[in-house]
């Protein structure tokens, strides 16, 4: 089960001091009804995962997930409709916990969002100072969903310093 958290991120910049490290993402969505199936490249490796529906307000849903060989990542990828999503996943570890921040390229560019995993949905964790507000099942903050309504068609609803 995955349980998660999202959070906007402020655009000052302040998280970069705290990166631990940083990786390059690509990753596509297969057709599938009732589940999301994604396939994704991270520096040198390939996933396969499938999740679930979210419940708990968009906090857990169920996660399979096994690395596959790139070649069959890159092959499976062509099989996944509605283009790609570029992002560069930022580590930073605060409190005991390690915060996922994710800066999109490509037609999602300019997009920052932060995801925390929780053993819990009430577990406490620490918020570090760049976090802003909770976007945790907002569905706009999906990537799936990114890819049909790409960041710059509601950028404009969101606060203003978040943009």
């Amino acid at each position: 089960m995955e349980i998660e958290r999202k959070f906007l991120v402020k655009r000052d910049d302040s998280f970069r001091s705290m990166v631990a490290s940083s990786s390059e993402i690509a990753q596509g969505y297969m057709l599938v009804q009732g589940a999301t199936v994604r396939i994704r490249l991270r520096d040198d490796k390939a996933y396969l995962t499938i999740k679930g529906p979210s419940v708990d307000g968009g906090i857990s849903r169920y996660e399979f997930e096994r690395e596959i060989p790139i070649a069959d990542a890159r092959e499976m990828l062509k099989l996944c409709k509605g283009g790609l999503i570029e992002k560069t996943r930022h580590l930073v570890p605060y409190g005991g916990h390690t915060f996922e921040v994710d800066e999109f390229h490509g037609a999602n560019y300019g997009l920052l969002f932060c995801e925390v995993e929780l053993s819990s949905t009430d577990e406490y964790f620490e918020r570090p100072p760049f976090l802003g507000p909770e976007v945790t099942g907002n569905k706009l903050f999906y990537n799936k969903h990114m890819l049909a309504s790409p960041y710059p068609m509601w950028q404009h609803t969101l606060p203003e310093e978040y943009q």
